[in-house]
């Protein structure tokens, strides 16, 4: 089972809104599908040019090595090296900031959404917010 279009457009969508309605500053989100795959994703008017790929990179970060990329973070002030290791291995998509967030569906992770534009916390926050209201479970650690 993975994420499909239809729920990645909801989850943008409502984070995007969940955004704009506690007033952070554009965001960029990206929903991938249990393998990496860009599934969606959206850039609001007056988000920073390389947003997708920050974005980007915390969804992938978290779906290939199996955590929120909050728990990346932890990770890396831990061990630097495995983290620097590890974004080598697949090919630098590696953002361990909060704002990565694993979609699981019953225990099973399904996808990830990254999201970029505001604070890492606020960034979470959205990606959060996006997942829960479709039904599943938002996983960050």
């Amino acid at each position: 089972m993975s994420t499909n279009l239809t729920t990645a457009r909801t989850i943008i969508g409502i984070a995007l809104q969940f955004g704009h309605d506690k007033g952070f500053k554009p965001l960029t989100v990206v929903v991938l599908d249990a393998g990496g795959n860009v599934v969606a994703a959206e850039r609001e008017d007056g988000s920073s040019n390389k947003r997708f790929e920050i974005a980007h990179g915390k969804a992938f970060g978290a779906i290939s090595i199996g955590i929120g990329s909050r728990a990346l973070m932890a990770r890396a002030e831990q061990q630097p090296y495995f983290i620097a290791a590890a974004g080598a291995a697949i090919g630098g998509a590696l953002v361990p900031v909060p704002g990565g967030v694993l979609i699981q569906d019953g225990g099973l992770t399904i996808g990830a959404v990254g999201v970029s534009g505001d604070t890492s916390d606020n960034d979470e926050a959205a990606a959060v917010a996006g997942i829960e209201a479709v039904g599943l479970t938002a996983n960050t650690g």
